[in-house]
């Protein structure tokens, strides 16, 4: 029986073997998870064991170390979570999210499987499907509202508007102009300026124009208290409205004056923003940490085109391994629970940096000497039985 003994000791020294050397073979592939043997006796009943046997090769999905590496297409999760890849007609699951991006759009891994997650505008709750990066222009906007914040001087003189009517091209009528810019709808950028003439005191009559043109029909007031601040109920801020011409719609927007005071202290802009842009052709994307993908446009301008969808199991030990630094789903893992990234147990997204294997490259050295001496003793076991019959055998 000596025989059958060794030879299970053998077999199952020579598995791991092979566990340990797949380990350290891939002690530098990115997203690798290390592997452990498991023995188990082999007994049926007889005084002595039969030997032993593999239990189980189980992995170990503990985090490897992130590294940055400054490309912007190299993701890693700090945390719990699988990406989640469609490979032709299957579904794999992989902690590599070194990417490139096709022709075409798709995110892809060196094996040609593409990302999958929630498209923009279809929201996150529905089944994930390959995401494609839209290579269209960004339309422009249309210039509907200003913010502008300023500090106007209530030492200025006052304008009497029954003696002084307005005119754009001569100073003297009014007190204070400041410029900006505003789109139509076509994206053409157009000027606009605001001016301020002081009518009263604590009181500003507010006027806007559009490369060159004012608006004679709407005009706003600005009625301050006696501290300086802005009294918005006694405010009137009307819609100002112009016709840009080339085709455009006409453009209609209002402007809100919040944080805007009076002091004595001369005038100054602290603010002045709106919401229109250019049109803008896509120049590149990035990630932020919760998986978005964010388009950046030539206008300066970013939108989300898409979010990258996070599996995780009830079970990660029960995956098995499709090589290619992925695995799938069986019964024993499973079904994917899916999420999005920083949510739960799903780890943030981090771009520009790798999951390095968790592989610890000394500990596997030294489990690799165990097993050489682990097999190495079961051939002794084979030489000593041999040895034994032997002498049987020589009996006369």
């Amino acid at each position: 029986m000596g025989f059958s003994q060794a030879l299970s000791g053998l077999n199952s020294a020579a598995i791991n073997l092979d566990v340990v050397g797949n380990n350290i073979a891939n002690s530098q592939t990115v997203g690798f998870k290390g592997a452990s043997t498991q023995f188990a006796d082999v007994y049926t009943g007889a005084m002595a064991g039969q030997g032993v046997r593999v239990a189980a090769v189980l992995q170990d999905f503990s985090n490897g170390t992130l590294e940055s590496t400054g490309r912007n297409l190299d993701l890693a999760i700090n945390g719990g979570g699988f990406f989640r890849f469609q490979q032709g007609e299957e579904i794999v699951y992989s902690r590599n999210g070194q990417l490139s991006l096709t022709s075409d759009g798709y995110l892809e891994n060196a094996q040609g499987a593409r990302l999958t997650g929630f498209p923009a505008g279809v929201g996150t709750g529905g089944q994930p499907e390959t995401l494609q990066v839209p290579a269209g222009a960004m339309a422009a906007v249309a210039t509907t509202a200003v913010q502008g914040s300023f500090q106007m001087d209530a030492t200025a003189d006052t304008i009497d508007r029954g003696v002084t009517a307005f005119d754009a091209t001569d100073g003297d009528t009014y007190s204070y102009a400041n410029t900006g810019t505003a789109y139509d709808s076509l994206g053409v950028q157009h000027t606009m300026t605001t001016y301020f003439t002081k009518t009263a005191d604590n009181t500003w009559e507010v006027r806007v124009a559009l490369d060159g043109s004012a608006d004679a029909t709407n005009v706003g007031e600005l009625v301050f208290d006696g501290n300086g601040v802005l009294d918005e109920t006694a405010s009137t801020l009307p819609t100002y409205a112009f016709t840009p011409g080339g085709g455009a719609d006409p453009m209609n927007f209002g402007i809100d004056f919040d944080g805007t005071t009076q002091f004595g202290n001369g005038f100054a802009m602290d603010t002045l923003t709106q919401n229109g842009s250019a049109a803008g052709s896509l120049v590149g994307i990035t990630f932020d940490e919760t998986g978005n993908i964010i388009g950046n446009y030539s206008n300066e301008k970013s939108q989300v085109l898409g979010t990258i969808a996070l599996a995780n199991f009830r079970n990660p030990e029960g995956l098995e391994m499709a090589g290619d630094n992925a695995w799938v789903e069986t019964g024993t893992s499973g079904q994917p629970l899916l999420g999005l990234a920083g949510e739960g147990q799903f780890g943030g997204l981090e771009s520009g940096t790798i999951e390095k294997s968790n592989v610890d490259l000394t500990s596997e050295l030294v489990d690799l000497i165990v097993a050489q001496r682990n097999y190495q003793a079961n051939t002794q076991t084979i030489k000593v039985q041999d040895e034994v019959l032997q002498s049987a055998v020589n009996l006369r």
